[in-house]
Formats: C-alpha cells, structure tokens, sequence
C-alpha cells in the first residue's frame, strides 16, 4: 500500500462544498400599491427590493454563490397578491460552470393571484464548457390573471469565444390557470453536435430565449409584437387563445438582446423593462 492509499484509507475524502438556496417572497395590496408580505431567505438565496416608481412590487434574486456547478441546488419561489402586479428579475446573468459528474437544479414556483400580473424577467443564463443544469418552472394562475416570462440561454461566453458545444441542459416549464395546464414545453440539450448545427434545432447559433405572454389580449398583441422583430432575424411569434409566444435563436448574446428586449418591454406589465437589465 502506497502512503497516499494509506493516508486515503484513514482520511477519506470529504464531499464537495455545494451551494444551497432557499428564497421566497410573497406579496399584499396596500391602498392599490403591491408590497411585500412575507420573505424568507436561506443558505446562498438572497432577494432585495429596489425602489421604483411603479406600483408593482419588483424583486431582484440573487445567487451570492457567484454561479453554480454540478449538485449545487437553487429553489426560488414567489407569491403575487390579487389584483396586484410584481416583477421578478435578477441581479445578474446566472453562470453555470463546468461540473465534475452531478448537474446544478433550479426549481422556481411562482403563483398569481385573481387579476393579478406577474413579470418573470431572469437575466440569461450562461452555460459553460461541460456544465450541466437541470432547470424547472411551475406558475399557477388565478382566475384573470397574466403573465409575461422569458428565459434566455447563452452557449459560451461570447468575449472568449466559447462553444459550450458540450453544455447540457434540461429545462421543462409548467403553466395552469386553477390547476389546469395551460402550457408545457421541454427543451433537451444533450451535447451532441447535431443539436447545434441542425436547421430545425439551433442552426449554429449559440443564444436562444422564449418569450410567454399569457393574457386575455394574446392574439390582439401578436402584429405589434411582429412589428417589433428585426426583418433579418431568426425569431418568430405565434398566438393560440390566451398564449403569445416568441422563440428566437442568435449568433451571440448582445444580437439575441437586441431583438428580444423591445418585445419583452412590449409584454411587460410596467411597459418597460426593470433597470438591471439595461447594459
């Protein structure tokens, strides 16, 4: 037995540190303005309120982790009162990092209450070189509620010429209006090289987001939104109901935010996006 078998034997090796997080907010109506009710923060979660001039109630989430990697476990939820309007954004654009073996979870279950409005506006999120994310949105809506989400997703960074062509990613969003599904959609990326350069999937391209808008005027907005896509762009919308939405792909994350924040600023309920997302 080598001294490095020996010293193995009798200190083995302890688990990896792992980040963990635990943030929720929930909101009240106060004389017509939405404010917060109850917050709860644990482990690397945190949730700060800046002030706005608008009388819905925005949120700012944070990973004070700086990122995450392989086992490491974020779960965020929010709660928006009736007839109010909340908006959920985040610091920062969330880095997934190369990952030993385990994949990083993001859980995130938000509910709207009756009339009420609720923007989910996450900033992208990078996937680096041989990370591994396994994320999961569940809304429930009320009875005339609305809702306004995007989620974007940048392959590599694009200052340092990256590919992440061995990134993978699991992403499965649930929507219900009082327990009924309302909307489902998986996105699957395993690594392989035909998931980037095949015309129907990414064709190359190394940023892609969708936009939801759930709302009563769904199909009324589709030509604005359409008036609002570049001409050379790869993006489209589609409307069925009660549900608009947008998928667009890009070569890099600045042109993909060119295209998606006129029309996320469209949908939104404050007609306009939160501050940190201006560069």
């Amino acid at each position: 037995m080598t001294i490095a078998q020996s010293a193995a034997s009798v200190f083995p090796l302890a688990s990896m540190q792992r980040a963990r997080g635990v943030g929720r907010i929930a909101t009240k109506l106060r004389d017509g303005v939405t404010v917060i009710d109850t917050l709860y923060q644990d482990g690397c979660a945190k949730i700060r309120l800046p002030h706005t001039h608008s009388s819905a109630l925005e949120a700012v989430l944070i990973n004070t982790a700086g990122g995450l990697t392989g086992g490491d476990h974020m779960q965020w939820g929010a709660d928006a009162a009736p007839n109010g309007k909340m908006v959920l954004t985040t610091q920062a654009c969330e880095r997934i990092y190369r990952s030993t073996g385990a994949t990083a979870r993001v859980e995130t279950r938000l509910t709207v209450g009756a009339n009420a409005h609720l923007d989910w506006l996450p900033q992208e999120t990078i996937l680096f070189e041989a990370s591994k994310l396994d994320r999961r949105i569940d809304i429930d809506l009320a009875d005339g509620a609305s809702l306004t989400a995007i989620e974007a997703v940048l392959l590599g960074r694009d200052a340092m010429g990256e590919l992440a062509s061995d990134a993978y990613l699991r992403d499965n969003w649930r929507i219900r209006r009082n327990g009924r599904l309302l909307h489902a959609e998986a996105t699957l990326l395993t690594g392989q090289g035909s998931e980037r350069i095949a015309a129907p999937l990414l064709a190359g391209a190394r940023a892609f987001a969708t936009i939801l808008h759930i709302g009563p005027l769904a199909a009324r907005r589709l030509e604005t939104v359409r008036a609002l896509m570049p001409a050379n762009g790869l993006i489209a919308a589609s409307a069925i109901g009660e549900r608009l939405v947008v998928r667009a792909i890009a070569e890099s994350g600045l042109a993909l935010r060119r295209m998606i924040v006129p029309i996320v600023a469209e949908l939104s309920g404050a007609g306009s996006l939160p501050r940190l997302w201006h560069l």
